[in-house]
């Protein structure tokens, strides 16, 4: 799995106009699963996250994690993420999961999030979303679980 992992302030996802997630203060997950990921790797790629110490303490120092600041999460699915521009000008998506194995995926990332007791929005899986958001920071980055 990759995941780009921007810290915000807010973050809403819509669908066809409509908004379907909404966070305040927190971090949203664009995920991309990959063709050979397993539900062990999206576990403990979602447990790894979710104690990512990337909010600041009393110091301005990047030490408290999500569940430290009571923020909440936005997972939105993204098979591009998975894109290969190495040849030619249009990406390659080989290595992206079909879209049974990364919904499925996707769905345990969202569901061991929940398990360490942060609130989790999603966008829609296989939909066109628009994102918005406010960067905190920013403070961006990107994670790749092992195959």
């Amino acid at each position: 799995m990759r995941a780009v992992i921007q810290r915000v302030k807010e973050s809403i996802v819509s669908v066809d106009g409509r908004e379907v997630g909404r966070i305040g203060h927190g971090m949203l997950v664009l995920l991309g699963v990959h063709r050979q990921d397993t539900d062990a790797g999206a576990r403990e790629l979602a447990r790894k996250i979710s104690h990512l110490r990337i909010f600041e303490d009393s110091g301005g120092k990047m030490n408290r994690s999500l569940p430290d600041t009571g923020g909440e999460m936005l997972v939105v699915s993204q098979f591009t993420l998975y894109g290969d521009c190495r040849k030619g000008r249009r990406p390659s998506f080989v290595e992206a999961a079909p879209p049974a194995l990364a919904e499925r995926l996707y769905n345990c990332f969202v569901g061991r999030v929940r398990q360490e007791g942060i609130v989790v929005e999603t966008g829609r899986f296989r939909t066109m979303m628009a994102v918005s958001l406010v960067n905190d920071g920013p403070v961006t980055l990107i994670l790749d679980s092992t195959i």
